[in-house]
């Protein structure tokens, strides 16, 4: 394979690079498609219609395994590939979807949006069918063929729902108030801004499990065969050698094989825009066109309730609501089951203030969504449609107004030198309750009085610091007084970031790529001065000496790293017990160590901490490295298909290298990352992981796993010419009454 692309390198210099010709049914012209040598299309076409319709095509053709199972997943369609498992997670889904006015639907997004949809879908439908019944090889091993698309599937509200968050943090406080009461959880465990919390009224916390999440967490989770974040930055040109703005963002979701982001560059009569999205929607959701670039981070908007209702014992088709009973809302439908021979019939059931998520007639309880995806246009992303063509602030800031899931904190840059930030979202109205526990549905006390006007939303236009950052963490300005959420990342990665971009220095990209890659952790620092002031036993001093002469970066290879890493995970139990230890954040238990230093609990987990790398990594100290035990590994969910390998990872949660995830296992993390330079856009950068390709039998499978497990990245070619100059494949798409398929000739 390396030697057939050093052949095309080749055939390239010379202007000899063959491309081939595809006839394609529903092409209404031709279109010309540059693939980089990283694996980027680039899709050059003469109208709107077609520029998404080879989008579509292109996306099927490199994802077409993935972007069917996310169809699956969002339209409740699961159980027809994996069995009788996934009728819970089919019936959230369908429970879910969209059941308003149509019309309203498509043009929340646009006024173009239903047509792109269509197109993009067509496109998909096109690849599908030129395969003949041909099966891909991750269809042949899981033995199913893709299904056919139609635009409302680009419209499913599942992947909405996984990115609103707030109906399983309500479950899980109220879980927390049975167990450790008020005043323990008002203590330890506080919202953000500090709010008192109080269980609503009519609540009885008895009526809240964990099981009611059951077929929810199902269905918001992966699909299987056998914490989140996000960084963003933007400084104008009064902090760069250029005297234009550089804008960084990286955001933090799964990393996965396939990659959970595809980039693309789209180039029609009133389009040209760069970036990354999601493999199975039209458009970027983040990047730039000729005249502005943006990028966005999680703001974290409560946009979503959970709702006991009260189910009539004498008729279980009827809940009360201020004092009467009303019928639920029943919808029937049937899905198919890999294995059986007819369909099974599920009974879809809503109360007035959404879909129901779980009965227990044994209690005669229900439980109620309430969630902003219930509302015109709150498919995730479609709405940067708009951002696409936008072409200065008041344009950027209008197509906002658009975009309702998820919510996002958006940062701009334009060619004028203008910086800025927006918090976009649907924001709930609650009058006189904060929605953090669930809520009884009879009373009608806890009922949304609509929702916040966009314009009301935080924003800053060209600072006077000249720089914006956001990561995830509190960004309600001083004095705002709009109660938007109360549940945001612990600030360290902001707090780091900040430190970095004011350190008085002019920027560059390779300034930016160094950011993005650092691992020097806060919550390390904060916690060796709290070791300096241990008076450790004898048995222990080397070690905390070592930690404390450390520099608190968490690199793969080193072994303080290691070490601070695991006994900082030990100490909240340490500190606080088991059970509330469990649920008690880093910061809570730096708070709580720098007021009090507990020496029974740093020596007891210390103690255990050393006990338990010796097991993991030998006894041989000098041997021990974070990279041993952090790590990310590239598999992909159906058995047999080749993952792109295992990397040792540097960084954590909390640093601006965000390498989240359970048991010291990346999952989570910027797969995507991109520094873009207003003042040339063919020198911005970029990198994906593990490529740009799903398709185990391509080059751009896992070519940029090991490129980004090392923090490089590559251009991002924008102008013609630099595209040209980087072009590794050439395909001309030819409506189908004008091309035989496959037709090789020399272009130039």
């Amino acid at each position: 394979m390396r030697r057939v692309w050093r052949a095309l390198i080749f055939l390239l210099a010379c202007g000899l690079l063959p491309a081939e010709r595809i006839s394609v049914p529903g092409l209404r012209q031709p279109v010309e498609v540059l693939r980089d040598r990283w694996g980027v299309p680039h899709i050059y076409a003469r109208n709107t219609q077609d520029l998404f319709f080879a989008q579509g095509y292109m996306a099927a053709l490199d994802r077409l395994w993935q972007i069917d199972l996310w169809r699956r997943i969002g339209t409740g369609k699961l159980a027809e590939v994996l069995g009788p498992s996934a009728l819970g997670r089919d019936r959230i889904a369908r429970a879910v979807q969209y059941r308003g006015d149509w019309e309203v639907e498509w043009q929340s997004y646009g006024p173009e949006t239903k047509a792109i949809a269509t197109a993009f879908t067509a496109g998909i439908n096109a690849y599908i069918i030129s395969l003949k019944g041909k099966r891909p090889l991750e269809f042949r091993l899981a033995g199913y063929d893709a299904g056919l698309w139609s635009p409302e599937d680009c419209v499913a509200r599942v992947a909405g729902l996984l990115m609103t968050r707030n109906i399983a943090r309500e479950v899980a406080r109220a879980q927390d108030a049975r167990r450790f009461g008020l005043p323990t959880l008002n203590k330890y465990l506080a919202p953000d801004p500090v709010v008192p919390l109080e269980i609503p009224r009519g609540l009885d916390l008895q009526d809240v499990s964990p099981e009611i999440l059951n077929d929810f967490n199902a269905a918001i989770g992966p699909a299987r065969f056998a914490e989140q974040g996000s960084n963003n930055w933007v400084v104008d040109g009064s902090m760069t050698q250029s005297g234009k703005p550089i804008l960084a963002n990286d955001p933090h979701r799964p990393v996965q094989l396939p990659s959970l982001r595809r980039t693309v560059h789209l180039v029609a009569p009133g389009w040209n825009a760069l970036g990354a999205g999601e493999p199975a929607l039209p458009g970027i959701a983040l990047g730039h066109n000729d005249r502005i670039a943006f990028g966005f981070t999680i703001v974290g908007i409560d946009q979503g309730d959970l709702y006991v209702e009260k189910i009539n014992p004498s008729n279980s088709d009827e809940y009360l609501y201020k004092g009467s009973w009303r019928k639920f809302t029943i919808v029937r439908d049937r899905v198919n089951v890999k294995g059986r021979t007819t369909p099974e019939e599920i009974v879809l059931r809503y109360t007035l203030h959404g879909p129901i998520i779980h009965e227990d007639r044994g209690k005669n309880r229900a439980y109620a969504i309430r969630w902003v995806g219930a509302e015109p246009g709150t498919a995730g992303y479609l709405a940067a449609l708009s951002l696409m063509r936008a072409r200065n602030w008041n344009e950027f800031r209008s197509g906002l107004r658009r975009y309702k899931v998820p919510s996002e904190n958006l940062v701009y840059a334009d060619m004028d030198g203008n910086i800025g930030w927006q918090a976009s979202g649907l924001a709930p109205i609650r009058e006189n309750w904060f929605g953090l526990f669930p809520v009884p549905g009879d009373s009608g006390e806890f009922e949304w009085k609509g929702f916040r006007d966009a314009r009301e939303l935080p924003f800053v236009y060209n600072p006077r610091e000249h720089f914006i950052a956001t990561a995830n963490h509190n960004i309600l300005p001083p004095g705002y007084k709009i109660p938007l959420g109360y549940e945001w990342a612990l600030p360290f990665r902001f707090q780091r970031i900040k430190e970095l971009l004011t350190s008085a220095k002019k920027f560059t990209t390779a300034d930016f790529e160094r950011m993005q890659n650092d691992v020097t952790s806060l919550p390390a620092k904060r916690f060796q001065a709290i070791l300096r002031r241990w008076q450790a036993p004898d048995k222990l001093a080397q070690v905390v000496k070592q930690l404390c002469s450390w520099d608190a970066a968490l690199r793969s290879g080193s072994a303080e790293a290691a070490i601070y890493e695991v006994w900082i995970a030990k100490l909240p139990t340490a500190i606080f017990g088991p059970k509330l230890g469990a649920r008690v954040d880093l910061q809570t238990t730096l708070d709580k160590l720098e007021l009090e230093p507990d020496s029974k609990a740093l020596q007891d987990s210390l103690e255990m901490t050393l006990l338990e790398l010796d097991k993991r990594l030998g006894q041989d100290r000098q041997s021990w490295s974070w990279g041993r035990l952090h790590q990310v590994q590239f598999r992909h969910p159906v058995p047999g298909v080749p993952g792109a390998g295992a990397f040792a990872r540097p960084g954590d949660g909390n640093t601006v290298n965000a390498t989240s995830g359970p048991s010291f296992i990346q999952t989570a993390g910027a797969s995507y990352r991109q520094i873009i330079d207003v003042s040339d856009w063919d020198k911005s950068i970029m990198t994906n992981t593990p490529g740009e390709s799903g398709n185990p039998e391509s080059p751009h499978y896992s070519d940029l796993a090991k490129p980004w497990s090392e923090g490089r990245y590559h251009p991002m070619a924008f102008s013609r010419k630099a595209v040209e100059a980087v072009t590794a494949e050439r395909l001309h798409l030819i409506p189908a009454s004008k091309a035989s398929r496959k037709q090789k000739v020399s272009y130039r």
